[in-house]
């Protein structure tokens, strides 16, 4: 599903990464992205070191782009706009198999936006096939990177697993498949690496591409993991209905969640809504909800400063050594030992 354009909507900025980063151009000392040079002319100003900064009448922040060589190209983006900004893109190729790594709220939380605070960081990785943009509600790019890879490219970089069906999947890239990662503090150190970039501009753009294709390196590590033996092919009715499920689970964290209601509201089985929620979180309903409700109370305990007891009560507990326990599995201590340790 490949847009023809840009769309860029008032505080729903909509990027299509496949048209974002297909349609870029070569300058004599670098990279530029050829779409921030046709924004730039709209907006009325210039890119510096293939940087663009949203004009202030526009709106705020900027986007950064650079295309590593063929096979490889990433596109930052940190801002938010005013009005809506259609950019054409001439030059969309569907030919290539390519791969994306969209990762979302990985900016330090004083770039981001308000709204963003509280958001987990995490990576989309699909094919060529899936718009995460048109399937996924985003409502603003103020912390995103994309990255998009030749799937041909990075299936020469090291020998394919016989044994991963996701990782044979995604590489063969012949069906619309999508997978969601959860950033842990190693990959978020790579992805503050190439947020503050090297200091010697020589490097830079072989210093970025290191990086990235070390992020892709970890990321198809992590899927290679994943226990899945048969994927099915998405469509966009059936993403819809598991972001769906997924936001009415980390809405009600205090409420554990019901697969039946939940399939009813998703309109597919039981079965079929546990099978697509695994393949794309790599972990059951329960599992996925037990653990970001753990991740609430520990924010809860360290942030907030609340009780054990008004924590545990508040995620839905009510025996609260039953609580402990959960917590202890998830996040390695119980939470009385957590509350002393937060910092004041």
């Amino acid at each position: 599903m490949i847009q023809s354009y840009w769309s860029l909507q008032y505080k729903i900025p909509i990027l299509d990464i496949k048209t974002v980063v297909k349609d870029f151009m070569r300058t004599e000392d670098q990279m530029v992205p050829h779409v921030l040079e046709r924004l730039a002319q709209q907006l009325g100003t210039q890119l510096i070191n293939a940087r663009l900064e949203i004009p202030p009448q526009f709106g705020s922040g900027y986007c950064i782009g650079f295309v590593f060589n063929e096979h490889i190209r990433m596109l930052i983006s940190n801002y938010e706009l005013n009005e809506d900004v259609i950019v054409q893109n001439p030059d969309v190729d569907t030919a290539k198999k390519m791969i994306f790594f969209k990762f979302q709220n990985i900016f330090p939380k004083a770039e981001r936006s308000s709204i963003f605070r509280h958001k987990t960081p995490s990576v989309l990785i699909g094919t060529s096939r899936i718009n995460t943009d048109d399937v996924i509600s985003i409502h603003t790019n103020t912390a995103t990177i994309n990255i998009e890879v030749d799937a041909n490219y990075l299936k020469g970089l090291f020998t394919s697993s016989q044994e991963s069906s996701v990782l044979k999947g995604l590489l063969q890239n012949k069906r619309p498949l999508l997978f969601e990662q959860v950033m842990y503090p190693s990959l978020q150190k790579i992805v503050d690496e190439i947020l503050s970039g090297p200091a010697n501009k020589t490097f830079k753009l072989f210093f970025l591409r290191v990086k990235a294709e070390e992020l892709i390196c970890r990321l198809l590590m992590e899927l290679e993991n994943r226990d899945e033996k048969q994927l099915h092919a998405l469509n966009i009715h059936d993403i819809q209905a598991v972001y769906r499920v997924k936001q009415q689970i980390l809405e009600h964290l205090e409420t554990p969640p019901v697969i039946k209601a939940l399939a009813l509201d998703a309109h597919m089985s039981p079965t079929k809504l546990k099978r697509l929620f695994r393949q794309i979180f790599g972990d059951s309903i329960f599992s996925y909800y037990q653990e970001f409700r753990m991740q609430e109370a520990a924010l809860l305990l360290s942030a907030e400063k609340l009780s054990v007891a008004a924590v545990g009560y508040r995620m839905g507990f009510t025996n609260l050594s039953h609580f402990s326990r959960v917590f202890k599995a998830h996040i390695g201590m119980n939470p009385k030992h957590y509350a002393l340790r937060a910092p004041n």
